[in-house]
């Protein structure tokens, strides 16, 4: 009989597979929770971020989709041209913000068992494409679509949880340091040479 050794990849921090699994189930949240309305029950949520204008189209939704849909009612603006829809629903959050979660939950999954050290200028690049793409359609004529704004929310989402897991490791760094430090023998002073 053949005997694979399988090792199973180093978690490199608690922290950061616990904001891992959270970003997942927020993601999962979010995808899943058209599913969870009946057929063509949200069909327009069109509204500005931080209102409440839909609360009306979601007053009679389950506990989950309820919650999911109010918190994306007050922090996006869902356009539903800028939304995917799903089960014949538009989704929570709109196509870029869908791709900042995806991004955040493939990053923080990269880092929670592979160290990847990224210069944080090089992390903040990684904003630039979603900056360009909305920021030109804010102030010019032009009309994104959804799957770019998807791609640069995704390539923002993972450009931030590289960020912030780099900060995670630096004080980790910093905090293991001082306590080896800590744990250390005094060292002893400079011999006298009388």
């Amino acid at each position: 009989m053949l005997a694979v050794s399988m090792r199973l990849p180093r978690i490199t921090s608690s922290v950061i597979l616990a904001v891992f699994l959270l970003s997942l189930v927020w993601l999962i949240l979010v995808v899943i929770s058209p599913m969870l309305v009946p057929s063509n029950t949200l069909v327009d949520l069109s509204g500005r971020v931080g209102g409440h204008e839909n609360e009306n189209q979601f007053k009679d939704l389950g506990v989950v989709p309820h919650a999911i849909y109010w918190l994306g009612d007050a922090e996006c603006h869902q356009l539903s041209h800028r939304s995917y829809f799903i089960n014949g629903n538009q989704m929570p959050f709109c196509a870029r913000d869908l791709g900042l979660f995806l991004g955040l939950a493939v990053g923080f999954g990269l880092v929670s068992f592979y160290r990847l050290k990224i210069h944080p200028v090089l992390a903040l690049m990684g904003f630039l494409p979603m900056a360009i793409d909305g920021g030109i359609q804010a102030i010019t004529s032009y009309e994104s679509n959804n799957p770019l704004r998807l791609i640069t929310g995704l390539i923002a989402g993972i450009a931030g949880s590289l960020l912030l897991a780099h900060f995670v490791f630096v004080i980790q760094e910093d905090r293991n340091e001082g306590m080896e430090e800590r744990n250390s023998p005094p060292s002893e002073g400079p011999a006298d040479e009388s």
